[in-house]
């Protein structure tokens, strides 16, 4: 018996009849696809740093919103405003505004890992696949365009108006796509998000490594045991739940 047909048996798989993604760093590659389309603009600037702060930069204001500080916008509203600042931080008044204007717009177009379009293929043939991602509806509609991703269904913290790690973020996982808890698999490369899911609304939890999401590989990234399944990629993932 190979391991991983152990480890499928040993999650009681057959219950499971949905998988909900976390998207950005879990399905698309954010931050590659802001430095190849940012070096398109300038060969100059530092692109990896610009695109770590605009992710911290809108990160930020989800947790502004979650503590109270501000009412709820779409993530929409503060990758505009973060990106308002990047202009003046990094200099980029040089560069045309009509060019400016579509760059900041790139989030809509995140590129997916190499290994997503394979397994997602080879999951759709046994289940459900959702996102469940804090980007708002027409961000997460216009990147499953771009990439062909096909999910039965977009989720997103935009329709409960709650943030993830808030649990309404993830209770919309097991309404639409349980209903139990134990009939959705959420699967996610981050850890504090995993963890939420289960914690708060029960949800099975999938783990994928995406040790190069930041540009430099984390001093760790070793199996957690508290998950039902931790896979390198999606294909691994398919083949662990026996697709």
């Amino acid at each position: 018996m190979s391991s991983g047909t152990a480890h499928k048996r040993s999650i009681g798989v057959e219950n499971i009849r949905a998988l909900a993604f976390d998207i950005f760093g879990t399905v698309v590659d954010w931050r590659g696809t802001i430095i190849n389309e940012g070096l398109g603009l300038s060969k100059s600037v530092d692109w990896g740093s610009f695109a770590n702060d605009w992710m911290e930069g809108y990160r930020t204001q989800v947790e502004r919103v979650r503590k109270g500080e501000r009412p709820w916008a779409a993530l929409d509203v503060f990758l505009g405003e973060v990106f308002v600042s990047l202009v003046i931080k990094y200099d980029l008044n040089t560069i045309p505004r009509s060019q400016l204007s579509a760059f900041a717009t790139v989030w809509h177009r995140l590129n997916p890992w190499p290994d997503v379009i394979p397994g997602l293929i080879r999951l759709r043939r046994k289940f459900i696949t959702g996102t469940l991602s804090n980007g708002n509806m027409i961000l997460l509609v216009d990147m499953e365009r771009h990439s062909d991703l096909r999910w039965d269904c977009v989720l997103s913290a935009e329709l409960p108006k709650r943030y993830k790690p808030d649990r309404e973020a993830y209770q919309i996982a097991v309404d639409y796509l349980g209903p139990s808890p134990e009939q959705v698999m959420y699967v996610a490369s981050h850890q504090w998000d995993l963890s939420a899911g289960h914690e708060t609304v029960g949800m099975r939890t999938a783990y994928i490594s995406r040790p190069l999401e930041m540009g430099e590989p984390p001093s760790s990234d070793k199996p957690d045991p508290s998950y039902d399944i931790n896979a390198e990629d999606f294909e691994d993932l398919a083949s662990q739940l026996g697709c």
